[in-house]
């Protein structure tokens, strides 16, 4: 059963019950309205007649006042009127009912002669009509000595009754049938936009995350389209950045391994006769299967953390000698590039509690990084200082820069600025979760034509100064 079907129909089943309350309540009311007002008018005229012979004839004998009593009390009504000795024999009668029939099979006579008045409904027993009976006791010097009572037909009050029932249930079919289509109409506006979020799913499903699904309300559907459609759209980049890493990873494998086969060709067939030659393809050689090394590494440090087996081994960390040591290993790289590499640390600078080996992997790829887009003349300066129970790192370079749209990418996984640019796109991606598995933070600040600032915060958990001395 679809999702509108079970809308609708538990809408309609909770309006049906709640029309059927309301029609019962009403229907039962009217009847109870009807039936009490005509019982209310006829208490009043026995009430009345009550009170008319006690006030003109509580001395006379009712047995001969009776005619001339029935003949006053129907006067003024419609109903049916009796007269009713002590005894609770029919004296009189309106519609010629010969008197002495024993009425006290009636509650209501019963209950008059016991002094309270009383009602009765049922039916005639002769026309089977139903009828509504009220006596009231005949009082003389506060002694009962009869009764008179009052009958009507209930037939045209029920036929009331039953008319307004039938308007009734018709108003609460039309109000269930108004529900219905308005319940259909109302539906098919969420259905709608749950068939289009179905429909876009199943596309997805099939890999085609191209679709894009209509936002038709500003309600939580439409949230959840915004949702689905961003996340379409994360999916297609997340899918172009790994085609174009794994484009690039197949390029950068394949020109060191071409320049390895290359020289080991060359020295297999020239390399005993010339040991010039033979010291530079071994040099050549050394140094792409090194550059080989670092990719495979890098592609094995991704898929730890992606897997989140990455472990950090933490120890007591002297940042200054950590990263003069760093400046030492790429100062010979600067130089050939001819660019300024300057390692800056505050004095004092605190240990912390780090991985080193990981701190000098990120190090060494953010210095890298500058390398690569500094050119010639140009500055790298890496600074170390405290600030606020931190250390913050900075790497800062006068390179080319990181466009403003380009910024909010760079660590992702597989993005590179230039994609035709050497490298696997991983390690700045590699290297912010380096520093998060730290407990720290990693920042980029950069504009177009000026360089960029690479800022890794670090905690101080303890500080451990050294003395020099």
């Amino acid at each position: 059963m679809g999702i509108q079907k079970r809308l609708v129909g538990s809408y309609f089943v909770v309006i049906c019950i709640t029309v059927l309350i309301l029609e019962i309540f009403l229907m039962v009311y009217v009847r109870y309205y009807y039936l009490h007002n005509v019982e209310r008018i006829l208490m009043n005229q026995a009430e009345l007649s009550a009170s008319f012979f006690q006030q003109y004839f509580a001395d006379e004998d009712l047995e001969k006042q009776s005619y001339r009593l029935l003949k006053g009390f129907a006067h003024n009504s419609d109903a049916q009127v009796q007269i009713i000795n002590s005894s609770g024999q029919l004296l009189q009668d309106s519609t010629g009912l010969p008197g002495g029939n024993d009425m006290t099979t009636y509650l209501d006579v019963r209950t008059a002669l016991q002094g309270q008045p009383g009602t009765w409904r049922g039916k005639d027993p002769s026309t089977q009509e139903a009828i509504l009976a009220v006596s009231f006791p005949l009082r003389a010097n506060n002694i009962i000595v009869g009764e008179v009572r009052f009958v009507t037909s209930l037939t045209e009050t029920l036929q009331t009754v039953h008319r307004i029932s039938i308007v009734l249930i018709c108003v609460g079919l039309f109000v269930l049938a108004i529900v219905t289509v308005l319940g259909l109409l109302l539906s098919r506006t969420i259905t709608r936009s749950i068939k289009d979020l179905k429909q876009a799913a199943d596309q997805m499903t099939e890999g085609d995350f191209s679709i894009r699904v209509h936002k038709r309300y500003q309600d939580e559907l439409g949230s959840l389209a915004d949702t689905l459609n961003m996340m379409a759209g994360r999916i297609l980049k997340s899918e172009q950045l790994k085609n174009d890493f794994i484009s690039s990873v197949s390029h950068e494998l394949r020109t060191p391994l071409t320049s390895i086969k290359g020289w080991a060709i060359t020295l297999k067939s020239n390399g005993n006769h010339n040991e010039q030659i033979l010291k530079e393809g071994l040099d050549i050689i050394e140094s792409e299967s090194d550059r080989l090394t670092c990719l495979v590494e890098e592609l094995l440090d991704f898929s730890k953390l992606d897997n989140g087996r990455i472990v950090i081994h933490s120890a007591p960390v002297h940042l200054s000698e950590l990263l003069h040591h760093v400046g030492r290993q790429l100062a010979p790289r600067a130089a050939r590039q001819g660019v300024s590499l300057e390692i800056q640390a505050e004095e004092n600078l605190p240990n912390i509690n780090a991985d080193e080996n990981r701190l000098k992997q990120v190090l060494i790829n953010l210095i890298d990084n500058s390398l690569k887009f500094t050119d010639a003349t140009g500055r790298i300066l890496v600074h170390a200082y405290t600030a606020q129970e931190q250390v913050v790192i900075t790497v800062e370079d006068t390179g080319s820069g990181i466009a403003e749209e380009d910024l909010e990418n760079v660590l992702q996984k597989f993005y590179k600025v230039d994609p035709h640019a050497p490298g696997s796109g991983l390690g700045l991606s590699i290297s912010d979760e380096i520093i998060k598995l730290h407990h720290g933070e990693l920042r980029i600040i950069s504009e177009v034509g000026k360089g960029t600032t690479v800022q890794i915060y670090l905690p101080i958990k303890e500080k451990i100064y050294l003395t020099i001395s």
